[in-house]
């Protein structure tokens, strides 16, 4: 997977962006390089820590995003959802709810805009802000 783009293959079941998160940049919460660096929650062999671990149908490949169950959003889902809202102002639930109604290709549009660097049009992560093309970090 090419870094710094962002493709369907990037957006995790939970409606996490792969390519704007920290481990798929290769990096720690300290900024210390990864001994691995993240392919995407959809292209692992393991299952994601946070949904396909704890859901069959996800981790069986049931379904590819969790709006196409049932229990949509699940009580796991939402407190995931309610730490990315708060900490990083991402929300995981309604990134599934754009994608179900507008189609991923829309999202992936409006991701690439969302979170390009005013700098150098690289993608900034999520979690720290933080462009790994140019190294500028952005305030919003």
């Amino acid at each position: 997977m090419q870094r710094g783009r962002l493709a369907a293959e990037l957006i995790a079941p939970c409606g996490a962006n792969c390519g704007i998160c920290l481990a798929f940049f290769g990096y720690t919460v300290n900024d210390k390089k990864r001994k691995h660096v993240c392919f995407g929650c959809k292209s692992r062999a393991n299952p994601c820590a946070f949904i396909q671990k704890h859901c069959e149908r996800v981790s069986t490949r049931q379904i590819s995003y969790c709006f196409e169950c049932a229990v949509f959003p699940c009580e796991r889902l939402e407190r995931l959802d309610n730490r990315y809202r708060n900490k990083y102002g991402m929300s995981m639930v309604e990134n599934l709810r754009y994608i179900q109604e507008n189609g991923i290709e829309q999202f992936l549009r409006n991701e690439r805009e969302k979170w390009k660097c005013p700098d150098c049009g690289g993608l900034v992560c999520v979690h720290n802000k933080k462009c790994y093309t140019c190294g500028k970090t952005r305030e919003n």
